[in-house]
């Protein structure tokens, strides 16, 4: 049973690429936006528009479509690196 649902996951895995956009649901209820950026053994990892890295079950995934990044708000100057 372990090896089918293994299967399974890395069936929806191959769906998706590395870098490619993506937004899943949080808690049932906030929408999440973000990059896949690794595959792991029964999920992916996600880095989120805010920073924040999450490891989701690829069936959770869906792409994203029109989503624009959020813009920083207050006195936040823009980093630059060299």
């Amino acid at each position: 049973l372990r090896f089918l649902k293994e299967r399974r996951a890395h069936s929806a895995m191959l769906e998706f690429a590395i870098g490619e956009r993506v937004c899943f649901l949080y808690a049932g209820r906030q929408l999440v936006f973000g990059v896949l950026t690794r595959y792991n053994r029964k999920t992916v990892t996600v880095v989120s528009d805010t920073g924040d890295h999450w490891n989701v079950e690829p069936m959770a995934l869906r792409r994203a479509r029109h989503h624009r990044m959020p813009r920083p708000s207050g006195n936040v100057l823009p980093l630059y690196r060299k």
